[in-house]
């Protein structure tokens, strides 16, 4: 068997550049200055690791403009506030300490037609970063008639931006449009800052250091966890069937229960044991096993420190995995491989708590590393049904490279994991990763709901949704990803 490296998280203190752009907002010290809820507030007692920080947004220009307290405007803002075309945002404010950063609002189906930027300070610091943008797109979630959606808790969302361990924050959300005391479109209703502080691993961490009062503060920035062992999945001499248990070791929910099981056959989806009867390389047949690659080394959800009291207890799943897409997060390339177990946790945080999915919504996600990582519950070698690519969650996986790629080179490292990633999982269901898949649309703005598409079977985002998701530049790798994957497959 190979080798299972051990992982450990650091504690890292970022030297940020000092934003140039003269301050025009009042700076509110402290955290009472703004009302604040957190959406765990029993987390001290459960011993929960992360937390989330929700702050109501406020209008930023006209009567309330740089005056009045920020804890006055909250309060108005939770009477049922109706959608307005001014500019809103919080004031400098300080806070207690985040890592990753978001905004969302009440109504899932609204839009976000704007722009919104956000700067930071670093913990121990008293110099801002620079201005950053905050992906706008809502397109990496729940089909909307899912179960998921059904439920009623989706709220409409940004991409979440990870910007470290910060403990003061500044927003502007500007509608399209806008300029100078001219206003824009309208901006949806209810709108909120989420800080989320990812938090520390402690249950995991192998006889940590006592931490500076620093530390205790920049809690997001990882303290040790501890050598994933039994937590990493090693590679196999075989590749396992579809139902067999991918792991069994401390801390493993995995497995389903009784009553645990749910399939999605009212949303097109197809019952758990009947797979595409175009493929004969069905995963547990003669044939099965013929074009699978080497199961790739991945970090289980306990390696990375997922808490999962957040998720909802039961799985769906769907027919097979027909098709792959990739996605980047969006959160930005300002994370270091040794902090990735941290922009996952939170990442799944904002899923769960701040927009109201039911688990993380990517079924793995890969670092600029190339270390991949097991995405939403349910057994990695199963169909499980994700939250990535709204109208084509059914029969297919989402990926997600941790990072923004729009101008920025994806490493090679974490394209050669997409590679070995959709080797072996698309194998088990027989899928050529060279090849094209069948999908019906859930309903999306290219392909109206039950339209049969024909899409490559390893697909960026974009080719099943309107959007710049995955990035131009790791867009444009995928071709020879596909070809390295039907090679490891052995076509």
């Amino acid at each position: 068997m190979s080798k299972i490296f051990g992982m450990r998280g650091i504690l890292v203190s970022s030297t940020v550049t000092a934003c140039a752009a003269a301050l025009t907002l009042p700076f509110l010290a402290g955290p009472s200055a703004a009302t604040s809820s957190t959406h765990d507030p029993d987390v001290t007692a459960r011993s929960v690791p992360g937390s989330t920080q929700s702050l109501p947004l406020v209008p930023l220009r006209g009567a309330h403009h740089g005056g009045g307290h920020a804890k006055g405007h909250a309060k108005k803002r939770t009477a049922g506030p109706e959608p307005t075309s001014t500019e809103q945002g919080l004031p400098q404010l300080e806070v207690k300490p985040f890592s990753l950063v978001g905004i969302v609002w009440d109504d899932a189906g609204a839009e976000l037609r704007g722009h919104a930027q956000v700067r930071t300070r670093p913990v121990g610091s008293r110099d801002w970063a620079d201005w950053q943008e905050v992906v706008t797109h809502d397109d990496d979630r729940p089909d909307t008639d899912s179960s998921e959606a059904r439920a009623g808790r989706l709220r409409g969302s940004t991409a979440p931006l990870w910007v470290g361990a910060s403990d003061a924050i500044q927003v502007r959300v500007r509608p399209d449009g806008a300029s100078g005391r001219t206003p824009g479109g309208a901006l949806p209703a209810g709108m909120r800052l989420e800080l989320v502080d990812p938090g520390v691993d402690r249950a995991r961490s192998a006889a940590p250091p006592v931490p500076s009062e620093n530390e205790l503060a920049a809690s997001a920035a990882n303290v040790p966890l501890a050598p994933l062992g039994s937590t990493e999945i090693p590679a196999l001499a075989k590749p396992a069937s579809e139902g067999d248990v991918e792991y069994t070791g401390p801390g493993d929910q995995q497995t389903p229960g009784p009553g645990e099981m749910e399939t999605d056959d009212e949303e097109g989806g197809y019952p758990l044991d009947d797979y595409d009867t175009d493929t004969p390389d069905r995963p547990g047949s003669s044939e099965g096993g013929r074009y699978v690659g080497p199961r790739p080394r991945m970090v289980t959800r306990a390696g990375w420190g997922a808490d999962e009291s957040l998720r909802e207890s039961g799985f769906v799943y769907t027919g097979a995995v027909r098709a792959a897409f990739v996605h980047h997060t969006a959160s930005g390339n300002r994370y270091s491989c040794s902090q990735s177990a941290s922009v996952i946790r939170g990442i799944y945080r904002y899923h769960v708590v701040s927009s109201g999915w039911r688990d993380l919504g990517y079924n793995f996600l890969i670092d600029k590393c190339g270390t991949i990582y097991e995405g939403r519950s349910g057994g990695v070698a199963r169909p499980v049904k994700g939250a990535h690519t709204l109208g084509f969650n059914s029969n297919s996986m989402g990926i997600a490279v941790l990072g923004t790629y729009g101008t920025t080179n994806p490493s090679t490292a974490a394209v050669d994991a997409v590679a070995d990633l959709t080797a072996w999982k698309l194998g088990l269901f027989g899928a050529n990763p060279a090849g094209t898949a069948s999908l019906v649309s859930g309903g999306g703005n290219l392909y109206k709901k039950g339209t049969k598409v024909r899409l490559k079977a390893i697909s960026g985002h974009r080719d099943g949704f309107s959007t710049e998701c995955p990035g131009d530049r790791l867009y444009g790798r995928l071709g020879g990803a596909r070809s390295v994957a039907a090679r490891l497959q052995g076509r």
